[in-house]
């Protein structure tokens, strides 16, 4: 073990002499780093501040009395993505215990900070994603019904949460909700556009041409803002909830770069197969369904997923039209004068959960990748 260490040492950080000055001044820069980082974290930071201030870093104004419908939530959004975890990744041990131990550590410090109950509402989320994950990935019939039940799940958490109305979302659940919705609402809008834009009809070529490259030249914020401000105008004597009109608006943008992805994949399709399934006289629907996008999808797939975190990441614009996502509900704890000194431990907690849900969507992205290469070899 020791000699396989020095090797890769040897190949990776001192390989040449360029290579050796590089890592004599890195190495012990980061590791001074790493320790001052850590001794901050472990006797300086103050992290009362995060625990006390959890229900408004995951549910921002939500009603209180209504946290349930927040619990139910988490635990559908748990059972999602362990469905979409079961497409891609195998359930080995190793894999099962890491996320065993993370998930019983989150709930230990959630009941150390809100509770028992909220300890054990977030162990119980946990062991339903790691269930979900089993299953799909164990059982063929399971596995068939998880794209059919992500719409459905995602309506069934607009159902439970709404009572309270939409503008009382807020929080790393409003974040991931609008997400999972804008994703799910791109890809077929996106399709669509695709085909559009590579369709025999002028018009529908160029009006979705002129879409997708519009769209695509603008910024996201004027995009979500735009849609905030037009909708009540075209229906005036209907009242919008703030949301919906920022999920509109996302759908929109991201569908024009969805529409790029699957153009991408179109074009790597053989148009020997296009033209061979037209000479058996079969209609441009049923070529386009039965042949292309299956093939085109298929390429593409890694991409789509991979723009989940681009959706992810962008959610944070959602203030502009005065919804609470994540970063502004750290952002209003700070604004308290009581946490005003907290603020390293407020943006700490921030960007370990952001960097967390994004490496974990990049790391399901490249599995993904990886499966569906080895399925057409």
């Amino acid at each position: 073990m020791s000699t396989a260490a020095l090797r890769w040492a040897h190949r990776n950080l001192f390989a040449k002499p360029f290579d050796t000055a590089l890592s004599v001044v890195v190495i012990p820069l980061l590791g001074w780093t790493l320790y001052a980082f850590a001794h901050w974290g472990l006797a300086e930071a103050r992290w009362e501040v995060v625990g006390g201030s959890l229900k408004v870093l995951m549910t921002g104004i939500y009603p209180a009395e209504h946290l349930w419908r927040a619990w139910f939530s988490a635990a559908t959004l748990c059972a999602m993505f362990g469905s979409g975890l079961g497409l891609s990744v195998r359930p080995s041990l190793v894999a099962l215990t890491a996320v065993t131990l993370t998930g019983l550590a989150v709930a230990i410090i959630v009941a150390t900070s809100s509770g028992a109950a909220a300890g054990a509402a977030t162990a119980a989320c946990a062991s339903l994603g790691i269930g979900a994950w089993i299953a799909v990935h164990s059982f063929a019939p399971v596995r068939r019904l998880v794209l059919p039940g992500l719409p459905l799940g995602v309506a069934a958490i607009f159902a439970v949460l709404s009572p309270p109305g939409f503008e009382a979302w807020g929080g790393l659940l409003l974040s991931v909700v609008l997400t999972i919705t804008v994703s799910i609402l791109t890809i077929p809008f996106g399709i669509t556009l695709a085909l559009a834009r590579q369709s025999r009809i002028a018009s529908l070529r160029v009006i979705a041409t002129a879409y997708i490259e519009t769209m695509r030249s603008v910024p996201l914020i004027l995009v979500v803002y735009w849609i905030w401000i037009i909708v009540p105008l075209l229906v005036p004597d209907t009242s919008v909830p703030s949301l919906l009109r920022g999920m509109a608006g996302y759908a929109l943008f991201f569908a024009a770069y969805v529409a790029e992805y699957v153009r991408s994949g179109l074009q790597a399709v053989l148009k020997g197969q296009i033209e061979a399934a037209r000479s058996l006289g079969m209609s441009t629907w049923s070529v386009n369904v039965d042949i292309v996008l299956p093939q085109a999808l298929r390429v593409v797939v890694p991409s789509l997923v991979g723009q989940i975190l681009d959706i992810f990441n962008g959610a944070t614009l959602v203030f502009i039209i005065g919804l609470t996502d994540f970063l502004r509900a750290g952002q209003m704890i700070l604004a308290d004068p009581q946490n005003s000194g907290r603020t390293y431990e407020i943006y700490v907690f921030l960007f370990a959960v952001y960097f967390a849900i994004g490496g974990a969507i990049t790391y399901a992205s490249r599995r993904l990748e990886a499966h569906l290469a080895r399925g057409s070899r």
